[in-house]
Formats: structure tokens, C-alpha cells, sequence
């Protein structure tokens, strides 16, 4: 699973930017890592391609 993590971060952010210090390298990894890749904006295919904040609004509403 950790594999996969490194290389969905690989892809998505580290390919596709130049940093010009350490400490901007990482913020960049701290902000995918928390609002994209967890909760925020990932879609899962477990529960229909929505993001798990979706998710539980939807689950919460019914």
C-alpha cells in the first residue's frame, strides 16, 4: 500500500514541479498529503467516485 502511496505522489506532484528549497518541497508534500490526497478531493471507488467528505454529507443527510 505505502508503495502505491509513493508512487500516486510521484506521479501526480513531484514529476510535475521544480522546487527551489527543502522547506518548499516539503510544504508542496505536506499539501498534497492532507488536502488532496486525504478526505478532500480523492475520489474513491468504494464509495462511488465521491470524496469521503461527500460521502458523509450524503451519509448524514439520509
Amino acid at each position: 500500500m505505502s508503495e502505491s502511496f509513493f508512487h500516486t505522489l510521484k506521479s501526480e506532484l513531484i514529476h510535475h514541479q521544480t522546487f527551489h528549497s527543502q522547506e518548499g518541497a516539503k510544504q508542496a508534500v505536506f499539501e498534497y498529503i492532507e488536502v488532496f490526497f486525504y478526505k478532500r478531493e480523492r475520489l474513491y471507488s468504494a464509495n462511488g467516485y465521491i470524496s469521503p467528505v461527500e460521502f458523509e454529507l450524503r451519509q448524514n443527510a439520509v
